[in-house]
């Protein structure tokens, strides 16, 4: 009888460390990639599809070194996944020259960073948004995206000079 209380006390320790993970982690997650796609509404889907797949996971995932970066991990997984079927489905109403479809109400006009962020190829600005925007390490930011911390380095640094040049054609 001592071992089936045993293991409901820890099954509601493993739920309070997803629900401690959750709140502490969806909305910096959410806002860094929100940055990085520049849909809030995407952004929050991936987010939470992340954290629904570490749900249904968590035994594993809450025993990993850093649960909060596989759950990010997946996210901007999702995120990429979210835009490459965009892009396909896209690609493919052209070539059928399907009939025009309604348009959504035009969004509010974007701020003059959010223009400036969107003009990034997509590796930097995923890389930006994440470093600076969810103030996360090189380290971090290459397990979320799948790269090397060379590469992260790499993409912030053009990243910073697009930016810059962008602010101050002279330099």
């Amino acid at each position: 009888m001592g071992d089936m209380s045993e293991e409901a006390g820890r099954e509601d320790s493993r739920r309070a460390d997803f629900d401690e993970t959750f709140r502490r982690w969806w909305a910096p997650m959410v806002r860094s990639l929100t940055v990085a796609c520049g849909d809030a509404e995407v952004a929050s889907d991936c987010v939470q599809d992340a954290f629904t797949r570490a749900y249904t996971r968590w035994r594993r995932v809450s025993r990993l070194d850093d649960p909060p970066g596989w759950i990010r991990h997946v996210a901007v997984n999702r995120m990429r996944d979210h835009f490459r079927k965009t892009t396909r489905g896209r690609a493919a109403v052209e070539r059928l020259d399907a009939q025009a479809v309604t348009t959504a109400p035009e969004p509010a006009p974007p701020s003059e960073l959010a223009t400036l962020l969107a003009q990034l190829p997509t590796q930097q600005r995923i890389a930006a948004a994440l470093f600076y925007v969810e103030d996360l390490d090189v380290q971090h930011v290459a397990h979320a995206m799948g790269l090397s911390e060379g590469a992260v380095k790499y993409h912030l640094h053009a990243a910073r000079q697009t930016l810059r040049r962008s602010v101050d054609p002279q330099s």
